[in-house]
């Protein structure tokens, strides 16, 4: 344990707290008491967070200071000190905020922790290397790649439900990788030596969609001049994914409820039952309970479908995940056309940190792939990003192009009458980027 430090009787705790607000001015920190209620909040851990003083000031340390390892310790009533830890916080909005932590603690004559002192500095920004080494491990799953816990939990769920013949109900955005996880569920299966068939339900007409489906006999409609087999029959024996489902005409939608219960069906202009031995894995990126409410599906087929559910979060909600496939995709595009890639500058990985991702892990190949064709150099920069990633900073609402950047933070600040916050938003920055701008131009 490092050597205790005892409150002096000729320092009384408010006295020290001045004493320290002097000492670190400008700089992002705070004091707590021995129950850990914040005694003092700096102008500067406002600026960091979001949080004002009177919103701080005899909240638990732990309302403010949002974190995994603080949750569970931050270790300086435990050790007495923290010196250069790296972290991430959560400001006041909920985004993430890394900073490196050093504090002490204060106890009395007999032991008894009586407060601290934190200080916290947002981390200097790093070039991101490709290949770099992660502590957490990255799984790769039958060609789904993760290190979030949530998805790694899911792969677990896919291993167990896969020997099962249950119904699949995969929920998830566009582009997530919902047919990586009806694959594996298929490759984890005693049915891996049979077929995978994929149809996407949203990309086929009704009319269309039905001869897909089931299948039709010559003669049914104009155009078919022989019998052609369904996608049921194509995947007897193996796993058949039916992809936006919720996307299914009603007429349809009770067909598959048939087809289902009786494992069996008649093709469109047949009069012959066809009996399929089928595992059904299917997918939306719609709440099948909503679409029931709102007329536009129907309940029993719900049931039958969401025997075994499962959720699979976006990309904006796993944001390490965005590190590992983004090397993978910058790899994989750089080595097909010849040429290396080292690194992520800074500045652009903060950009893609910041992306929504709304068309998800697809959207982030088709980023990865631009990046390597435009770009030139070890290292991916910002302009080597697709329009959208440059252009964001540019139309923000405060951002003025005929001004540099220490003149368009200076008017931010004098536009949010001194906001930090609110001048981040307005010159498209997230609030630790524009922190490093003030500390850069000394603002």
């Amino acid at each position: 344990m490092a050597k205790q430090t005892t409150w002096s009787e000729r320092w009384s705790p408010a006295e020290l707290v001045v004493a320290f607000g002097e000492l670190l001015q400008g700089e992002a920190f705070f004091v707590v008491d021995g129950e850990r209620r914040i005694l003092h909040w700096s102008e500067g851990a406002t600026e960091l967070l979001g949080f004002s003083a009177d919103e701080a000031i005899g909240e638990h340390c732990l309302v403010v200071n949002r974190c995994e390892s603080c949750v569970r310790g931050c270790g300086i009533a435990e050790h007495g000190a923290v010196d250069g830890a790296s972290i991430t916080l959560y400001d006041k909005g909920g985004s993430p905020v890394p900073v490196i932590k050093h504090g002490r603690a204060f106890f009395d004559s007999e032991g008894t922790f009586l407060g601290g002192i934190e200080r916290l500095r947002p981390s200097p920004p790093e070039r991101v290397t490709i290949r770099a080494s992660s502590s957490t491990e990255v799984v790769d799953f039958h060609g789904f790649r993760s290190q979030d816990p949530r998805v790694r939990e899911l792969f677990d769920i896919v291993r167990h439900v896969a020997h099962t013949d249950g119904t699949v109900l995969v929920r998830g955005e566009s582009g997530s990788g919902k047919e990586l996880i009806a694959r594996a569920i298929h490759l984890e299966s005693p049915r891996h030596k049979g077929p995978f068939v994929a149809v996407n339900c949203a990309a086929l007409s009704p009319g269309l969609l039905e001869s897909e489906l089931f299948g039709h006999v010559r003669g049914a409609f104009t155009g078919a001049v022989k019998d052609r087999a369904g996608v049921f029959t194509r995947a007897n024996g193996g796993t058949l994914f039916l992809d936006e489902v919720a996307e299914l005409p009603p007429e349809l939608q009770a067909k598959l409820l048939r087809v289902l219960q009786e494992r069996a069906f008649v093709p469109v202009g047949g009069s012959r039952t066809i009996e399929v031995d089928v595992r059904i894995v299917a997918a939306t990126h719609r709440s099948l309970r909503a679409e029931v409410e709102a007329g536009r599906f129907r309940e029993d087929l719900m049931y039958r479908l969401r025997v075994i559910p499962l959720y699979l979060p976006p990309l904006r909600d796993r944001a390490g995940d965005i590190h590992v496939l983004l090397n993978h995709f910058i790899e994989r595009a750089a080595d097909r056309i010849g040429r290396r890639v080292e690194a992520v500058s800074p500045e652009a990985m903060r950009a893609l940190l910041d992306h929504s991702w709304p068309g998800n892990v697809r959207e982030l190949i088709n980023v990865a792939e631009y990046a390597v064709i435009v770009g030139r150099g070890p290292d991916v920069q910002i302009e080597h990003l697709p329009p959208e990633f440059r252009e964001k900073r540019g139309t923000a609402p405060g951002w003025d192009p005929d001004l540099d950047e220490r003149a368009q933070i200076e008017r931010a600040l004098e536009q949010s009458g001194g906001h930090i916050g609110d001048a981040a938003e307005l010159l498209g920055m997230s609030r630790p980027t524009f922190w490093r701008k003030r500390k850069k131009y000394g603002i």
